[in-house]
């Protein structure tokens, strides 16, 4: 009997430990948010982060132990609201607009959030194991935003020159995440056969954020965010290609 007891709280600790994973995800928005509204943009900005990894935790944990239920994705789509939704728009509205008209900057803020929101809301109904995201995954997008600040630092910006460039840049982001521009999803990365590149690409990931940390963080979130824009352009380029091969190669000919 006492076995089987045992396997059971341990079987109860399983399905727990990826929504404990959300909960610190949960945690560290509301942390951000209080952070923003006491100055502290720069920890506000790295609690964002950390809520990033905190988020692909859960959901890696929940598909290894195989414990994922309906009630972890409604959780953890109402965490993520908060995390990457709500806390980097008001993030983004103190920092980055306050030099700017109240009304444009309080739209810009809430355009941010209800598109994450509704970023959220398509995801939930897709179904099936996705290997590509629909639109600018929400992580992605509010990482964006605490990367921006993280990089240039505590003071807000006063120059409305710059605040009108941060406004351009969270709709920017915002429309992404209602695009149907497709980003790649890194919950299947794998090692694979090339493991040993993938390890020395780790190890120098680590490096660069131990020695650089504001300008590797920079990098990643506009990279991820723009890598979407990046392949759809190509892949129209690579559809137009064919037709002007056939084109040159077969040419009208004139009776």
């Amino acid at each position: 009997m006492q076995p089987i007891s045992r396997r059971r709280r341990l079987g109860r600790s399983v399905f727990i430990l990826p929504s404990l994973f959300t909960v610190g995800n949960l945690f560290c928005g509301y942390y951000a948010i209080l952070s923003t509204m006491n100055g502290n943009y720069g920890h506000a900005a790295e609690a964002i982060g950390i809520a990033i990894v905190l988020d692909m935790l859960d959901g890696r944990i929940a598909r290894l132990t195989n414990s994922a239920t309906d009630f972890g994705l409604q959780l953890d789509s109402l965490a993520d609201v908060i995390s990457f939704g709500i806390a980097p728009s008001i993030l983004a509205l103190v920092w980055g607009l306050s030099a700017l008209d109240s009304r444009l900057a309080w739209m810009a803020a809430f355009t941010f959030t209800i598109c994450g929101a509704m970023r959220l809301a398509r995801f939930n109904i897709q179904a099936g194991q996705l290997r590509h995201f629909v639109g600018l995954p929400i992580p992605a997008g509010g990482g964006a935003i605490a990367a921006t600040v993280y990089f240039f630092g505590e003071p807000p910006l006063q120059d409305p020159f710059y605040s009108s460039l941060m406004m351009g840049f969270v709709f920017l982001i915002a429309f992404l995440m209602v695009s149907t521009i497709r980003y790649s999803s890194l919950k299947y990365l794998t090692l694979g056969k090339k493991s040993h590149l993938m390890i020395l690409v780790i190890a120098l990931l680590v490096a660069l954020v131990y020695n650089y940390s504001r300008q590797t963080y920079m990098a990643m979130a506009i990279g991820y965010c723009f890598s979407g824009i990046v392949m759809r352009l190509y892949s129209l380029l690579r559809r137009k290609r064919p037709a002007e091969e056939l084109t040159l190669t077969h040419p009208l000919q004139h009776h």
